[in-house]
């Protein structure tokens, strides 16, 4: 466990944005191509994912802020469901390259990342999403991944990148998107399924039926505790037939909020940037945009935000993220996750 204040054992009224790593990375790679060091190796993810931070930064005006990555499939997915995501493709080349990068620039930035081997990104933001709120914070998850909308709550909200409006999503918008409330996303989802994982739903069902349901019943509970009361014969039936798998699938789609994940508050307190070490990567990487405005915001070669002693030298502060490397069965995870709401 680390030294510090973990977020239940102090209230604060920040304001902490997650961000989902290999969904932006990911993201990132496909919205700008092309892109080259002066070396030759590609870099157009690692550029794409500094401008997508910097733009959910700038929407969401957090007090504090980490990046999440995945660490491999959750064993007990895998078996209920062997197929879990198996149809998704190999991450490509590209993309795999630039990752450690990007890793380099959060420790740069002075950005916490954590990769948690063996737990996937949904169920560690899930975990740190529930002990940010308990402890009084507010919460914004930068994703398109619909799953987290289960998640959403009077204090969670969900920024989705792919959405150029830039809107947070919170309860409304949920039950505008879906027709059911966050606390019945679970349920609506279970009977859906759920193609960019390779959950299979109920047979007939789509998401106008199933919000009809969940609208009736409130729930999976009730809905198959009172099946006869469903009008149609068939639709009954294929209920019927599919309780076994509406069953695994709810296990499938819950995250696993209890999931170990102890961070510090102090470590994702938003800090200044380590200046020298950016101007490095962004020279390497042939960055000249961002280094030309990294220069305008430090003209002395400095951050605006940095402290300075008494001399006025810069303060520099201690780098926090994981030192992790990203493996190719870790970065495997990500690939295809185009979950959208």
């Amino acid at each position: 466990m680390q030294n510090g204040r973990t977020f239940e054992a102090s209230a604060t009224s920040g304001r902490l944005l997650i961000i989902d790593g290999h969904s932006y990375a990911y993201r990132a790679f496909f919205a700008i191509r092309s892109l080259t060091s002066p070396i030759g190796k590609a870099t157009n993810a690692i550029y794409g994912f500094i401008r997508m931070l910097g733009k959910a930064r700038e929407r969401v005006q957090p007090s504090h802020v980490m990046v999440i990555w995945d660490g491999g499939l959750a064993q007990e997915r895998m078996t209920l469901l062997p197929e879990y995501k198996a149809q998704r493709r190999e991450m490509p080349d590209d993309l795999r390259q630039q990752l450690d990068p990007i890793v380099d620039y959060l420790r740069a930035a002075n950005v916490f990342s954590l990769l948690k081997e063996n737990c996937e990104a949904d169920d560690c933001i899930a975990a740190l999403t529930r002990q940010a709120t308990a402890g009084g914070m507010e919460v914004v998850i930068a994703s398109s991944d619909k799953d987290f909308m289960q998640l959403v709550s009077p204090k969670v909200k969900m920024l989705n990148p792919h959405d150029k409006s830039e809107t947070l999503c919170g309860e409304e918008e949920v039950k505008r998107k879906t027709g059911v409330e966050p606390t019945q996303i679970v349920d609506w989802l279970s009977l859906i399924g759920d193609t960019a994982d390779n959950i299979p739903g109920v047979p007939g069902v789509g998401p106008k039926t199933a919000t009809d349901l969940l609208r009736q019943f409130g729930s999976i509970k009730e809905l198959f505790s009172r099946l006869p009361e469903v009008k149609s014969e068939r639709l009954r039936a294929n209920l019927q037939a599919s309780a076994e798998l509406v069953c695994r699938n709810l296990q499938l789609i819950r995250l696993k909020d209890e999931t170990p994940c102890e961070v510090t508050l102090e470590a994702l307190t938003v800090k200044a940037v380590e200046d020298s070490a950016l101007r490095r990567l962004y020279a390497g990487w042939g960055f000249k945009t961002l280094l030309a405005e990294l220069a305008q915001t430090s003209p002395k070669g400095q951050d605006l935000f940095t402290e300075t002693d008494a001399e006025g030298s810069p303060k520099t502060k201690a780098i926090r993220p994981s030192d992790g490397r990203i493996t190719d069965e870790k970065m495997k995870v990500g690939v295809d996750k185009q979950h959208t709401f």
